[in-house]
């Protein structure tokens, strides 16, 4: 294999992710050859690269002068064949097996003998495209997130015939071109699209069992949790004939793993053309690309004092939180070992309901309120409380005039296992446990791909690690006591790690 500093890339396929790669392996230095068999797409994508070049000189971030050498660098080809001098083919055509298969074996005909084939599939296996080569210890995924040139990541996937080499050599080409390289072996989703998988998947089931609607959903998980985007923000962005599909598939690949199950909310909606920002209707509304919507309920009540609180010690490190909160803000609280006959309840679970949490210490289910403590409490963050469905209304208004009593917003949701923020954080980080136990990929790769790619606070596993392990655990365990579904139980990387008081991101 050449050096890659001056490795020839050729690309087949010019749409978005061709396109991208072309632009960003120019920019590098490299020369670059553009296939279709669109001849005219191959034009359109290059004079698209020029255009970005120009907005990227005008910015300041290239100069006139490289960005017209940068642009030169690419060349169109018509025919297979002017790929022949090429080190390495990236395959960017569209996710069907045989196609792909198909294309591959015509490349193996033109190109030199240690020339590389990727493929820049999301839901593919490499070994099973690479199965169709007479060379496939040179078939390796290279996939690239779009739009390319900004999103700095690309997964190098190892199919199970790939040679070590190849994988080292994209790695180094992924550094070339400005890419951060996460490498992982070829398994369903390969690391994003698997470790993404929950947040739509438990914002969707959240949604499905009438615990809130999809903007209180999105509010919380961007305002308490620190993400960029909710999942139903996503979703309307990535579009669901691209979403659906992709979660059904990953869904089958695992053999019907729960943790992955998709919602009829999705197929339903993919059905009826609602397809998000692209269709102008989604999960919310949109004018010219921009979301027409209102914003989430909260609340806000500052100025009202319950007569009297008391709050359960059930979960002492999570009452604490509690008790702090409420000193700080001036409120007097019982200290009894069971409330008086008055006082407003509140109870702090961790993955189980309120309505669980009452009834296992005999509390008067019509005065209690559940308040989420899993971030804490500082007064830039919103708070999440919940009743159970027993709960007097003028108990669960003193709870929001509580909570809300120092001006800070608050979401009242419904009876739910884990709140909102608790369930999702859980899944996403027992998920990407999974990823890690099961050597899919290594701890500082997970989250690296995750955090690059789809813009969370944290990666996955340092994101468990700054909530703590062993909550994450207790999580877990509290909604497959109130749930019974085997899509909450604990992974055993997880597990173990919680136990001993190790990080998450730590190796074996």
């Amino acid at each position: 294999m050449r050096n890659v500093q001056d490795a020839k890339i050729g690309i087949v396929g010019a749409g978005a992710m061709g396109q991208g790669i072309a632009q960003v392996a120019a920019v590098a230095g490299l020369e670059v050859r553009l296939m279709d068999i669109d001849t005219a797409a191959a034009a359109r994508a290059i004079a698209a690269v020029g255009v970005m070049l120009d907005k990227l000189a005008a910015k300041g971030k290239l100069t006139s002068d490289q960005a017209q050498a940068a642009l030169g660098r690419i060349q169109p080809v018509d025919l297979i064949g002017g790929l022949s001098d090429c080190d390495l083919v990236v395959e960017a055509i569209v996710e069907k097996l045989e196609v792909k298969r198909a294309l591959f074996g015509q490349l193996e005909e033109v190109v030199h003998d240690d020339a590389v084939l990727v493929s820049n599939t999301s839901s593919l296996s490499i070994t099973a495209i690479a199965a169709g080569c007479r060379h496939p210890q040179r078939v390796a995924g290279f996939h690239f997130f779009n739009p390319v040139p900004l999103m700095k990541v690309v997964e190098v996937v190892r199919g199970l015939r790939t040679n070590d080499a190849i994988i080292d050599w994209l790695a180094a080409l992924a550094a070339k071109v400005g890419h951060t390289a996460v490498r992982c072996r070829d398994i369903p989703g390969f690391i994003v699209n698997h470790a993404g998988r929950a947040l739509n998947t438990e914002g969707l089931r959240i949604v499905q069992e009438g615990v809130a609607d999809e903007g209180a959903v999105d509010a919380i998980v961007r305002d308490q949790m620190g993400f960029r985007m909710g999942p139903f923000e996503l979703l309307d962005l990535t579009g669901l004939d691209v979403s659906h599909p992709v979660m059904e598939s990953i869904y089958r690949q695992f053999y019907d793993e729960p943790r992955f199950r998709p919602s009829p909310i999705t197929a339903i909606r993919l059905a009826g053309g609602m397809l998000g920002r692209k269709t102008g209707s989604g999960f919310y509304e949109y004018d010219g690309g921009i979301k027409v919507t209102a914003p989430a309920a909260t609340q806000a009540m500052p100025g009202w004092k319950p007569a009297s609180v008391w709050v359960s010690s059930r979960n002492p490190e999570e009452a604490q939180r509690v008790l702090d909160l409420l000193q700080a803000l001036h409120v007097e609280v019982e200290m009894g070992v069971a409330p008086s006959d008055d006082a407003l309840i509140i109870v702090t679970p961790l993955g189980q309901d309120a309505t669980t949490c009452a009834i296992a210490e005999s509390l008067d289910a019509t005065r209690v309120v559940a308040v989420d403590t899993l971030f804490g409490f500082d007064a830039s963050l919103p708070r999440v409380i919940m009743p159970t469905p027993a709960t007097r209304d003028d108990m669960l208004t003193l709870a929001q005039a509580l909570f809300g009593i120092d001006g800070v917003s608050v979401f009242t949701i419904r009876d739910s296992g884990g709140f909102i923020a608790q369930r999702v954080i859980a899944c996403i980080v027992n998920t990407a446990c999974e990823i890690a136990q099961q050597r899919i990929a290594t701890p500082d790769d997970i989250d690296a791909a995750v955090r690059l790619s789809l813009g969370y606070p944290f990666g996955p596993l340092a994101l468990g690690d700054r909530v703590g392990a062993k909550r994450i655990v207790t999580v877990l365990k509290g909604l497959v006591e109130v749930y019974g579904d085997p899509r909450y139980r604990p992974g055993v990387w997880l597990a173990r790690r919680a136990a001993l008081g190790l990080p998450l991101r730590a190796a074996d």
